[in-house]
């Protein structure tokens, strides 16, 4: 491929299976997709023109138009006039289980950052009491923070833990998951009760998580116990969905 920045995109290797039944163009697209999503086509990267990547890989340019375009409409690349197609951002794919994002981002090789935003206590509100188990107006620790990755924010995290359960460090969590620091402390993550939706942007929220207001979000909230059955948190959390999705596995039962 031609036109790149100094990313390494020009590095890549594509290749497609002629015996298989998949539609070439969805091979391309499915190998572009992982490559972006693993940080190997970083934000920004340009693939070139239709026609050298096409000679590459002894594919006819319609096909290889329809694989850039399959991902142009999933939001991952731009074509920009005067400049070429674009990597604009990866969407991260969770699955639905007991992990914390800041370790998703980083598996999935997204070079997670977290700014905390407050790290204070706060009474429980009636909402906050219910889901750990204590009396409203209980002292609570708040945990507040902006979470990105490849520099642009992903989600925004408010967790609420009970108080004296262990002391977090503003600093240690912005370098770190707050899964992590938990399991550090010995608090053994057992089980969660998790409810995922979806709304629009407030003003603020965009603003925070640069979407236009009204942008779509996911949303989650999540209770968290350990292996004694006591809540050690509850999390409520806002997504963008430009930029996110979770997975469900879904199994027949016999």
């Amino acid at each position: 491929m031609q036109g790149e920045d100094s990313s390494g995109a020009a590095e890549l290797q594509f290749s497609v299976d002629r015996s298989s039944p998949v539609p070439l163009y969805f091979q391309l697209s499915q190998q572009l997709e992982a490559a972006i999503e693993q940080g190997r086509l970083a934000p920004g990267s340009l693939l070139g023109n239709e026609i050298d990547l096409a000679g590459r890989l002894g594919l006819s340019r319609p096909t290889v138009r329809q694989a850039i375009q399959s991902l142009v409409d999933k939001g991952l690349l731009v074509r920009r006039r005067g400049v070429g197609t674009q990597v604009v951002h990866s969407q991260v794919k969770r699955p639905l289980e007991l992990s914390s994002l800041y370790d998703d981002l980083e598996a999935a090789g997204q070079r997670p950052a977290t700014r905390v935003l407050r790290n204070t206590t706060e009474p429980a509100t009636a909402e906050v009491a219910a889901a750990l188990g204590i009396a409203e107006g209980t002292e609570v620790v708040l945990i507040e923070r902006l979470r990105l990755a490849h520099g642009e924010p992903m989600a925004h995290l408010c967790n609420r833990l009970p108080a004296g359960l262990l002391t977090l460090d503003s600093a240690e969590l912005e370098n770190t998951g707050l899964y992590r620091l938990m399991r550090a402390a010995g608090i053994t993550l057992h089980s969660a009760r998790q409810a995922v939706g979806a709304r629009a942007a407030t003003a603020e929220e965009g603003e925070q998580l640069g979407e236009p207001e009204g942008a779509p979000l996911l949303t989650m909230e999540r209770t968290t116990f350990d292996d004694t059955g006591r809540a050690v948190e509850f999390g409520s959390h806002t997504y963008r969905a430009s930029r996110y999705a979770f997975e469900f596995q879904l199994l027949v039962r016999p």
